[in-house]
């Protein structure tokens, strides 16, 4: 069941609990995807923040039933006919029952519904000024203010094709509202077929853009009147919806109050966490007028339950936004720039940054609001503009950068848990005579960087067991080790009878494929559906690769995956391996940024990540004879093509004779840390070695996290 308020959807779950999703404006500014890279923008679901609150509202069919005999006896006895207007609020601002609309909710695009009556909902009515309105896709309700919506006939200026090609719940939603209009409208589109074969996926994708080229072009010929809700829609207490409207005098009745949660008498109840932009706009001229302090209001949604700092400008957060913050902070879109704001993890315009060298973006909401009001505006008349990170300055009106920002970024980070484990087992370096080679199984193995490694280290390997199913893989680890690499297939098929006869092992290592776990990837089905179950893999294996009771020799473990991760994910991966993790940027040893969390016992995990004199930390270090870099770093390369395209303009990272160029693989290789060549075997294509990279991890990160391992095992 759902609940509204004009700031704010309050969601109640089957668990008990109450969910808040708030709601904010949309403002003016420059639409992300408005200068030709129109698959910039990834929306996700917003974060929600989770409070015991007694038991759910909910309408037993009994309850109904006996609400029903009250309103029938109260009818007989009353002389009057019901008015209709009298439960349905006529505040003259339009939005009627059934109309067809777009409605906008914070960190969601613009999205179709049609409004409906509260009885529908179960709920009680909306508030002056706001209206009920049911999505399209999910079925969902929220109460939204008029200001948040447009008629569907401004489908110009909502429809954001983005979303539409990444979210199928926004595709579904699309489909099913240009359904009922064309309904209403009287307009024929081309059926699809009823089968499951491979037409019908292009059936639909026919319909779909012939219902969407009609909705652009105004809903010709009937325009928006043809959008209108029939009669019998406009009164939703006939027999619209069988199964709701079970008798017209429910609409006489307005139901009981929701119950409301039982406050403790032995802690003083929290500041209210139902809060809109209006909240925090008030909040932000509290501090203006030297009436509050800004460190005592979040600066990202406005709440004033604080939790700690803003790791980058002067303010508070919230525990909401800092999960959001762990969530958006490392996420990056297709042109390399951050998905969200910087400051409140949010918005759907945004002003990026034209440092070449920055990847930040900054919404036009909190511009306006902590800059000043037309600070988004002059910052667009600006080119390249400079945002709040990298400028010379580092007060623009409210909006303070932190001087000490780097070092507190990086403790946000590493001091952002919620579980307290007890620390791993310190084992004391091993007698230099005592050392013997390591013996080494790689989960997830890639192309072999845990074995480069510790070559690169001196440190001797007796064996090195490899699960790997990827054919090109295998490939470079058999080529680049000479055969020494024993691969074992599916880490799957591997069990405890394989790892005795394999074993005893001294290090564990592997980083599970992160599609599913990722939240840039909006199909993503988390840590127990897909791929992501393939952790639970590494934690068996690992289990079963511990030594046993009793036996004290040195063991050590390593697991890896995106920072980019859902802090539910996150949290139930520390559980599971009973510690937290380290998080660490590749920037600072190579010339790429490549954030990633590592889980393990290694001896000086959170020790400051420093740079060796052979390193490569700029981009021109790694490229050939005769080629410019125009950026020092680039960003995180991936297995896709266009993630070798830097800035807002999508240019390529090169100039050589004159023209723009894209990354060699030898240069991939050089920025990645791996010997050139590394990858080039089997007549390989560029772009199958650069999915090979892009899965695989940065050598020195794992240079830095293995280094110790010389104190306990032998060297040549």
């Amino acid at each position: 069941s759902i609940q509204h308020t004009d700031t704010g959807v309050i969601i109640c779950l089957e668990t008990g609990q109450l969910c808040l999703v708030q709601t904010s404006f949309g403002g003016r500014g420059r639409l992300r995807g408005g200068v030709g890279w129109e698959i910039s923008l990834r929306q996700r679901p917003m974060p929600r923040i989770t409070f015991q609150a007694g038991d759910p509202y909910y309408i037993s069919k009994r309850t109904r039933e006996e609400w029903l005999a009250k309103w029938k006896m109260e009818s007989r006895m009353s002389d009057r006919a019901d008015d209709l207007s009298f439960f349905w609020q006529q505040d003259g601002r339009g939005f009627g029952i059934g109309e067809l609309v777009w409605g906008k909710l914070r960190g969601f695009s613009w999205w179709p519904g049609r409004i409906v009556s509260w009885w529908m909902t179960g709920r009680s009515r909306a508030a002056e000024g706001t209206r009920w309105v049911m999505w399209f896709g999910d079925g969902k309700f929220s109460v939204v203010c008029v200001e948040k919506l447009l008629p569907l006939s401004s489908f110009n200026n909502a429809f954001h094709q983005p979303t539409y090609n990444k979210q199928p719940m926004y595709k579904k939603a699309i489909y099913e509202v240009l359904q009922v209009a064309g309904s209403r409208a009287g307009k024929a589109f081309m059926a699809c077929p009823d089968n499951d074969d491979t037409e019908t996926s292009k059936s639909v994708e026919m319909l779909n853009k012939q219902m969407i080229d009609w909705a652009i072009t105004g809903f010709q010929p009937t325009g928006p009147k043809g959008l209108e809700p029939p009669e019998e829609e406009r009164n939703p207490y006939k027999e619209v919806y069988p199964e709701i409207w079970v008798e017209p005098e429910a609409a006489a009745y307005t139901p009981p109050p929701v119950k409301k949660p039982r406050k403790s008498t032995a802690e003083k109840p929290k500041v209210k966490d139902i809060i809109d932009e209006r909240t925090r706009e008030r909040l932000v001229y509290d501090v203006r007028q030297k009436c509050r302090n800004i460190e005592d209001i979040c600066i990202s949604c406005g709440s004033l339950n604080v939790s700690l700092e803003h790791p980058l400008f002067a303010g508070g957060m919230c525990q909401s936004c800092k999960n959001c913050f762990l969530e958006c902070a490392y996420q990056y879109d297709d042109d390399g720039y951050q998905s969200y704001c910087t400051i409140c993890c949010g918005g759907r315009e945004v002003l990026m940054c034209g440092n070449n060298n920055c990847c930040r973006c900054f919404c036009v909401e909190c511009v306006d609001l902590l800059v000043g009001q037309g600070a988004a505006h002059a910052a667009i008349k600006e080119d390249p503009w400079n945002c709040y990170m990298c400028g010379q300055k580092s007060v623009f009106g409210l909006l303070e950068r932190r001087t000490d920002w780097p070092s507190r970024l990086q403790h946000f980070f590493a001091n952002n848990h919620d579980q307290d484990f007890d620390p791993p087992k310190l084992y004391p370096p091993v007698m230099v005579e005592k050392r013997r080679p390591i013996r080494v199984l790689s989960l997830f193995d890639g192309i072999a960087t845990g074995l480069l490694v510790l070559k690169e280290l001196g440190i001797q390997v007796d064996r090195y067991v490899a699960s790997e199913v990827c054919e090109d893989s295998i490939t470079v680890g058999i080529v680049r080790h000479q055969g020494r690499i024993m691969y074992v297939g599916d880490v799957r098929n591997v069990t405890r009878k394989h790892i005795h006869e394999w074993g005893p092992f001294d290090l564990v290592i592997g980083g599970s494929p992160c599609n599913d776990l990722s939240i840039v990837n909006p199909a993503r089905k988390g840590l127990y559906e897909g791929t992501g179950r393939l952790f639970f893999e590494f934690y068996r294996l690992l289990h079963e690769a511990r030594p046993k009771e009793g036996d004290d020799r040195p063991f050590f473990w390593l697991f890896e995956n995106v920072v980019a991760m859902g802090v539910s994910d996150k949290r139930d991966i520390s559980r599971f391996l009973e510690c937290n993790p380290v998080m660490i940027d590749a920037k600072e040893v190579s010339a790429a940024h490549r954030a990633r969390y590592f889980w393990g016992n290694l001896p000086g995990m959170n020790r400051p990540l420093s740079a060796m004199c052979t390193d490569r930390l700029d981009l021109q270090g790694c490229l050939e004879h005769g080629r410019t870099a125009k950026f020092d770093k680039v960003r995180t390369i991936t297995t896709r093509s266009n993630s070798i395209k830097q800035g807002k303009d999508q240019h390529f990272p090169v100039y050589m004779n004159e023209k723009e160029d894209i990354l060699w693989c030898t240069e991939m290789e050089r920025v990645f840390g791996f010997p050139v060549h590394y990858t080039d075997v089997s007549n390989m294509s560029r772009l199958a070695r650069q999915r090979l990279l892009g899965r695989s991890w940065s050598v020195p990160v794992i240079r830095h996290l293995f280094a110790p391992l010389k104190d306990y095992f032998a060297c040549v």
